[in-house]
């Protein structure tokens, strides 16, 4: 198991098709047990939507932190 220090606003990447290319972004709302939350545009159509993801979900691609 690997853990991952993430931070409010950090950019989760996503792989949807595992072919190891970036498909869709996120930002990281949160962190609670071993689920990370979400906020993603484009979800399900026009839409902006909170999501959740088992932190080791095969979907994550990685995480990236801004230089704000």
């Amino acid at each position: 198991m690997v853990y991952i220090l993430l931070k409010v606003g950090d950019i989760i990447f996503f792989d949807w098709e595992n072919d190891g290319e970036a498909d869709h972004t996120g930002i990281v709302e949160k962190t609670e047990n071993n689920t990370v939350y979400t906020i993603e545009g484009n979800s399900n159509g026009d839409t902006c939507r909170q999501k959740s993801y088992d932190i080791n979900s095969s979907v994550i691609l990685g995480y990236g932190t801004p230089m704000y």
